[in-house]
């Protein structure tokens, strides 16, 4: 059974650098470029991890992450945070611990983000 990633990140370089390297690890990749796609693809289904970015237009990593939750989406996904702002925990986290499985800060390590995803699976 293939493994599914979804990218959320409005940096087309990012996503399709980060899709390039996972389907190459054998995993079913998706991509979006912000929180309302985002909740669109778990609406219809997607299970899996998910890569989100923090800063985004439209609709930020916190506030997706925030009705992630409120619909009920999170009982199927692991969010990993992946983002510019630092290792520092951001005061919108109180509150989504417990949904966020890691948080990892960019520039990353490849290797060390595939280690991290490979655990979860």
């Amino acid at each position: 059974m293939r493994k599914n990633i979804l990218i959320v990140d409005d940096d087309p370089d990012v996503r399709t650098s980060v899709k390039n390297i996972f389907e190459h690890e054998g995993y079913e990749v998706w991509s979006v470029e912000n929180g309302v796609e985002c909740l669109e693809l778990l609406e219809k289904g997607f299970t899996g991890i998910l890569l989100i970015d923090l800063m985004m237009p439209q609709m930020d990593g916190w506030a997706t992450i925030k009705e992630i939750v409120k619909r009920g989406l999170q009982k199927n996904v692991n969010v990993i945070v992946i983002t510019a702002i630092g290792t520092y925990r951001h005061h919108k986290m109180k509150g989504l611990e417990p949904y966020v499985h890691d948080y990892i800060a960019k520039p990353f390590d490849i290797k060390e983000l595939i280690e991290n995803i490979k655990k979860i699976n």
